[in-house]
C-alpha cells in the first residue's frame, strides 16, 4: 500500500495536514534531543523527512540511518535532493527484526509507523535493544482527540482525507486505512502504559493539536 502511494506521499502529507506535519516533525526531532556526533536510527522513515532533520542535528561526525519496510519508499528517499547528506543513508528493513547490533545507537525514532507493525510492543522492544543505556526512543503517532474537536477531526479523516488522498494518489483505500488504523491505535496514557511495560523510563509526552498526534520520548535504562 505504501509502495503504491510513494510517488505522491510528500504532496499528500502537505495537502492533507496543510503543512502542519513539517512543524510536528521538527518538534519531534527537538524532543529527541540529538546532539553532534550522535548515531540515530529512524524506522518507518518513509521518504526521509525526519532522518534528514536528524542528520543536520548530529552534524558531519554523526550518522543517521533511515529504514523502511517499503523498498519503493526507500528508493524515493534516496532520490530526494534534500536527503543528499554525507552522514545519511537509507536501507530497507523490518521494524520487528532490525539487523543492527544491540546498544549501537544513541536515538531510535519512528513516526506514524508503529501502528502499522504487526506487534507494536515487539517493535518498541527492538528499538530499545539497539539503543544504548541512557539513549532515547522517540515515537510520533496519531491520536484520538475527544469532544467536539475530536468529532470534527474524525469527520475530516473519515470523509475528506480519503477523498482528497485518493485524488492525489489514485489510491483512496490507502487513506481510508490511515484513518482506520489511527482510530484503533492506543494513544495518550494508553500508549504511555505500553512504553512503560516495555521498560522505558523518564517518559516525556506531548500532544499536538489537542491530541490529533502525540510525541512520546522514553529513556533506555
Amino acid at each position: 500500500m505504501f509502495s503504491d502511494i510513494s510517488e505522491t506521499y510528500d504532496l499528500g502529507n502537505d495537502v492533507l495536514s496543510v503543512g502542519l506535519h513539517r512543524f510536528w516533525k521538527r518538534r519531534f526531532v527537538k524532543m529527541a534531543e540529538p546532539v553532534s556526533g550522535n548515531r540515530v536510527l529512524d524506522i518507518a522513515t518513509g521518504t526521509g523527512d525526519i532522518a534528514a532533520l536528524f542528520a543536520r542535528k548530529v552534524k558531519k561526525n554523526g550518522e543517521v540511518i533511515g529504514v523502511d519496510f517499503s523498498s519503493a519508499m526507500i528508493s524515493r528517499a534516496r532520490q530526494r535532493t534534500k536527503n543528499s547528506l554525507p552522514n545519511l543513508r537509507f536501507e530497507t528493513g523490518d521494524a520487528l527484526d532490525l539487523r543492527f547490533a544491540s546498544n549501537s545507537f544513541d536515538i531510535a525514532s519512528i513516526s506514524f509507523g508503529v501502528r502499522n507493525v504487526e506487534d507494536p510492543s515487539a517493535a518498541l522492544r527492538e528499538m530499545k535493544r539497539v539503543v544504548k543505556s541512557g539513549g532515547r526512543v522517540a515515537v510520533l503517532e496519531f491520536g484520538r482527540p475527544s469532544g467536539l474537536w475530536g468529532s470534527l477531526f474524525r469527520l475530516y479523516s473519515k470523509t475528506l482525507m480519503p477523498f482528497i488522498g485518493g485524488i492525489i494518489s489514485g489510491n483512496q483505500e490507502a487513506y481510508s486505512y490511515l484513518d482506520e488504523s489511527a482510530a484503533e491505535f492506543p494513544s495518550g496514557d494508553a500508549f504511555v502504559k505500553l512504553m512503560e511495560e516495555v521498560g522505558f523510563v523518564k517518559l516525556t509526552v506531548r500532544p499536538l493539536m489537542a491530541g490529533v498526534a502525540w510525541i512520546y520520548v522514553g529513556v533506555v535504562e
